[in-house]
């Protein structure tokens, strides 16, 4: 009997240790790999992200139609003018010149007979869904000019003022102004950098005031993303 008993515990014992072997050398479940493969897919993803959007000089270089001249300032540069050298000369009555808007590259340029003479400083509308809220186009520059003013809704005013849009909508100004009158810093400093505005072209205080004063009435204006 107890010999029994023995062999019977016995066979127990072994087929116990049988079971634990199986359960120590099974694979992980399903869940489990899926959930590390996910965690690792999530963080080659967000590696990837950080590579794509990575702005460098080289990027933004491409995004632009005409290459930097070497005077040309810092960007965030906003309380100077954009080149060192002066401001072109512009009579009332050319009929010859463009205003030529690089969004995604942040630049202005001033061409007389296709060739750039001035570069400035710029920053367009923000992108919202691969789209800016600048718009793209061809336009005019309008009669409507003025030394400031202010958007309660936006809470958000500029000065030196000139429209390219009939309904006065859509403007080249300077960087913004608080409702005190004085300059956003956190703003201006998106000046040549990157996109920041509701739609209208942001340009330094001295550009603006330039081109307010002098870009003749009916001057083309070529708004592009590159």
């Amino acid at each position: 009997m107890k010999k029994n008993i023995v062999v019977v515990a016995s066979i127990i014992i072994a087929f116990g240790a049988i079971i634990g072997l199986a359960k120590a050398c099974a694979p992980k479940s399903d869940v489990s790999q899926e959930a590390v493969s996910t965690q690792k897919i999530a963080k080659q993803k967000k590696k990837k992200n950080k590579t794509k959007h990575k702005n460098t000089k080289a990027d933004s270089d491409i995004l632009r139609p005409y290459k930097d001249p070497k005077d040309l300032r810092k960007a965030g540069t906003w309380n100077k003018k954009s080149e060192t050298k002066k401001h072109p000369k512009i009579r009332p009555t050319e009929k010859d010149l463009t205003l030529r808007v690089s969004l995604e590259g942040n630049r202005t340029y001033l061409l007389r007979k296709g060739k750039v003479i001035y570069t400035m400083l710029s920053t367009g509308g923000i992108y919202k869904k691969g789209k800016s809220l600048t718009q793209t186009g061809t336009y005019t520059i309008q009669a409507g000019r003025g030394d400031s003013f202010f958007n309660y809704n936006l809470n958000e005013g500029a000065n030196n003022w000139t429209s390219w849009s009939p309904d006065n909508v859509y403007l080249f100004h300077s960087v913004p102004t608080k409702g005190d009158g004085s300059y956003n810093m956190k703003e201006a400093a998106k000046l040549g950098r990157t996109q920041g505005s509701h739609g209208c072209i942001r340009l330094s205080v001295p550009d603006s005031k330039w081109l307010m004063d002098n870009i003749p009435d009916g001057t083309k204006v070529v708004i592009k993303d590159h």
